[in-house]
């Protein structure tokens, strides 16, 4: 069996990005070019055994032209955008939830794993989170450390710093308040 997706690739404020839809224009994949050895072995890790097939996108997709709008300060214009994953049914949870975290703020692990009812699985939670093939459209960005620090990312702590920073940013002037530093956002009830 195998599996026969688009690829195409973004310029943006982080460095190139690569986006991954299927024939559906459903986003399966989405990381930085220099980590893309990462997104094929987690594309690896969802599917299996079935071959992979990377071929260029012939048309800009939906997701491509989302990830500008967002990059270019309209943050809402990713939260439609339809996804597709074959991870585990509570990666597929966890991913979930945290696109219910909403924009410019953040929540801990132990939170989230409190959201999901299940308080102790703080450590599921940080693997999970670890494990999401769809970078900023899965805010994985936005899950931060119980004393609100910056924890792993899979694209690097600058990147979560700079996303962190662009969605309260953009977030504050939209309300008309001033930003607040990516660490002392408030987290998610």
């Amino acid at each position: 069996m195998s599996e026969t997706f688009h690829l195409e690739r973004l310029d943006t404020p982080t460095g190139p990005m690569l986006i991954v839809t299927d024939g559906e224009q459903r986003l399966r994949a989405l990381d930085w070019e220099d980590h893309e050895d990462r997104m094929q072995r987690l594309l690896k890790r969802h599917y299996g055994e079935s071959e992979i097939r990377l071929h260029s996108a012939r048309q800009d997709s939906q997701a491509r032209h989302a990830l500008a709008a967002y990059f270019e300060g309209e943050l809402d214009a990713i939260d439609a955008l339809p996804t597709a994953t074959a991870g585990t049914d509570f990666q597929r949870q966890v991913w979930a939830a945290l696109r219910l975290i909403p924009t410019g703020l953040t929540v801990s692990y132990g939170r989230l794993a409190a959201k999901l009812g299940r308080p102790a699985a703080v450590r599921a939670v940080g693997l999970a989170n670890g494990a999401n093939p769809i970078a900023i459209v899965v805010p994985c960005h936005r899950v931060i450390g119980a004393d609100a620090s910056l924890t792993g990312y899979g694209g690097g702590l600058d990147r979560k710093r700079w996303l962190l920073a662009h969605e309260s940013a953009a977030s504050d002037a939209s309300r008309g308040t001033l930003p607040e530093s990516p660490t002392s956002t408030a987290a998610a009830p």
